[in-house]
């Protein structure tokens, strides 16, 4: 009975749901509420059906007063629910099923929706970005006033510094997920979802990852997506601001937005697409008694991207420095830290002095991944002289001028 919704009757008591699998006699049923309950003593009164039907999206129609939002759907757990089959949770929801799971999105904005890719974030590939980045600036272009994307979480990082570099906006491009499927009782989904709608229709101009504040449903907030990261895998509030402040707060169910620091302002930026990626690019994090043989081997594939997630204020050890060296020459190399707070600085001990005059660039600020992303973006549009300058400097948010936190 796998799949089928049943009402049986247990211990006096009736109870509806959708059969699970399971490895016993216990029968195991999905409840409405999300919850699992398993019965051993149970008489099935009425199977109900093979599977519950899903509710058909009617396009709603134009509202005046409201912005016009553009949902472009990738998957991932905020498109997910529970595979009866297998009984793990699958991406398998369209972008107006998810709409028709979150209905108050029609009194915040008129959305338009489409459904681009249908994987789970670990499936991301660079050459997806390019095809997002093409249909954000294709939606911008037709005179949508907001972007929302829902993704996966564990690469959503990535995916939206992508879109970062790729896409200059003039309206706000919100990424959005959830860390709980939409079918479980804790779920995140649908206040992210209307935090994100929020976000969209605002004051805004940038990219930006709309995420649970707290473990609580009281507010999300609105990190810029070249400084956020996940940092829980699966609390509720595992994405994080690092080395600055989010940008704002959504609070919920109001949608009322409280800024917290400065912003790119809704067409502050004029609509571009520099779509170009560079794949042979690798982040390479060190541990003590990692050779530099790993350099040359990627050297030797074709890569001229390197990004090294390095020790402390950014050091790799001393028989790094000549393969460093044999290499900088038409190679980009970016020191970032483990550390992830703070600032790369090279200048303090001999190592790091050593390795800046072997060619290595400090990458400031930046998150790890964001370096590569730039990395791979910077020499898949411009020439290595220009990209080994344009690493240094903010084009996006993605460096701080002075280090706070």
């Amino acid at each position: 009975m796998e799949g089928k919704r049943v009402k049986v009757k247990s211990k006096g008591k009736i109870f509806e749901g959708v059969v699970m699998p399971s490895r016993s006699a216990t029968l195991i049923l999905k409840l409405d509420s999300g919850y699992n309950i398993g019965l051993k003593d149970y008489e099935v009164i009425e199977v109900i059906d093979e599977k519950r039907d899903v509710a058909k999206l009617e396009k709603p129609k134009k509202r005046a007063g409201l912005k016009d939002v553009r949902i472009i759907s990738t998957g991932g757990t905020i498109a997910s629910k529970v595979d009866y089959r297998t009984g793990a949770v699958t991406s398998q929801f369209s972008s107006e099923e998810i709409l028709s799971e979150v209905p108050e999105l029609k009194d915040v904005c008129n959305v338009d929706s489409t459904l681009l890719f249908n994987i789970l974030s670990e499936n991301m590939k660079p050459e997806y970005w390019v095809k997002l980045a093409n249909e954000i600036y294709s939606s911008i272009k037709r005179g949508f006033e907001g972007v929302i994307v829902t993704h996966g979480t564990d690469t959503m990082a990535y995916t939206s510094s992508a879109i970062s570099f790729m896409v200059s906006t003039p309206v706000p491009i919100v990424f959005v997920g959830s860390q709980r499927s939409s079918d479980r009782p804790s779920s995140d989904a649908t206040m992210n979802l209307i935090c994100s709608a929020q976000t969209a229709i605002s004051d805004l101009g940038e990219v930006v990852v709309v995420m649970h504040g707290t473990t609580s449903d009281d507010f999300c907030y609105i990190h810029r997506a070249v400084k956020v990261r996940k940092n829980h895998t699966s609390r509720r509030d595992a994405f994080q601001s690092v080395n600055q402040s989010p940008l704002g707060k959504v609070y919920y169910p109001s949608g009322e937005i409280e800024w917290l620091t400065e912003r790119v302002m809704r067409g502050e930026r004029e609509l571009k697409l520099r779509d170009g990626i560079e794949e042979r690019c690798v982040l390479i994090k060190f541990f003590p008694g990692l050779k530099p043989d790993v350099l040359e081997y990627y050297y030797g594939e074709g890569y001229r991207g390197f990004v090294l997630e390095g020790t402390g204020l950014g050091h790799v050890s001393t028989d790094w420095v000549d393969t460093i060296k044999k290499i900088s020459d038409d190679s980009l190399i970016v020191m970032t830290s483990q550390c992830l707070w703070g600032r790369v600085c090279d200048r303090v001990y001999d190592t790091g002095r050593d390795l800046l005059n072997a060619g290595v660039i400090e990458g400031e600020d930046m998150l790890p991944e964001v370096a590569l992303i730039k990395v791979m973006w910077l020499l898949g549009n411009y020439s290595l002289e220009s990209a080994k300058e344009l690493v240094k400097k903010n084009l996006v948010g993605e460096v701080n001028p002075r280090t706070i936190y």
